[in-house]
């Protein structure tokens, strides 16, 4: 599974906690069993990461909000917005204009176009 494949799962999974209050462990296992979704080590890291440092992601993402509140955004945009701030803070291997990049294409693929150039705005305010 390449790196951009474990991000959308990645995703996938921060987009569904959103709607369940099943223990991450729980959507894990739920995604793995009935869903036959696979899951590499790198999207278990930043799924489970996002879920334990979400209220300090909303935190960062409100913030850097102009003329918006968190409860505003979009579920899509919101889970793409937690996924790259996490990956921007705590994993110094992906490099901040990747996680921004791959943040877009996230966007352009499961939200509307609109969303896209938003959730770029904001990550270019957080990483002034």
């Amino acid at each position: 599974m390449t790196r951009k494949e474990a991000r959308e799962q990645a995703f996938v999974l921060v987009f569904e906690k959103m709607f369940r209050n099943d223990s991450p462990e729980e959507i894990l296992e739920y995604a793995k069993e009935i869903r036959e979704i696979e899951i590499d080590d790198y999207s278990k890291e930043v799924f489970l990461g996002v879920c334990e440092k979400c209220d300090e992601l909303d935190g960062e993402i409100s913030g850097h909000l102009k003329n918006w509140k968190i409860e505003r955004i979009s579920k899509v945009a919101l889970a793409i917005l937690r996924l790259a701030v996490y990956e921007i803070k705590f994993i110094e291997s992906v490099p901040e204009s990747v996680s921004i990049n791959e943040a877009v294409e996230l966007s352009k693929k499961f939200s509307v176009a609109e969303d896209a150039s938003f959730v770029n705005g904001v990550l270019g305010n957080i990483v002034k």
